[in-house]
């Protein structure tokens, strides 16, 4: 069971992908369910750190989330501010594809904020 609280966020992604089209509980806890997957892969998801090392490699400690680094507070920042530096896009789109976990989380979250942003808004013009 304690492996299964590990990956949460990608039984609650399967969820919803499986009844968003035929939710029945209103938009609001359907956007809130699509908001605690997309946080889930950015700030949680088990993935390697893929930071870059002073010796120029990257970082293959275990991290959480697409977003975060390992346990070395410089990998954290330096993660971070990857995602706020707009000069520093391309370097993380590059990051965000060197590893299966790292693909998944990626291709996780963009299938959540895409399917999000339709099934809400399918549910609020059927409702």
């Amino acid at each position: 069971m304690r492996g299964l609280r590990k990956y949460w966020g990608y039984l609650l992604f399967v969820a919803l992908i499986t009844t968003a089209w035929t939710w029945t509980l209103g938009p609001g806890v359907l956007v809130a369910a699509w908001v605690l997957v997309t946080a889930f892969f950015l700030f949680q998801a088990p993935v390697y750190c893929g930071a870059e090392t002073r010796a120029g490699q990257l970082c293959r400690n275990n991290a959480n989330g697409i977003l975060m680094g390992c346990s070395f507070r410089q990998h954290k920042w330096q993660k971070l501010k990857l995602a706020f530096v707009p000069r520093r896009w391309r370097e993380l789109n590059k990051g965000l594809w060197v590893s299966g976990g790292k693909i998944l989380a990626t291709l996780s979250a963009i299938v959540a904020v895409v399917s999000g942003v339709v099934s809400t808004t399918l549910a609020v013009v059927n409702a």
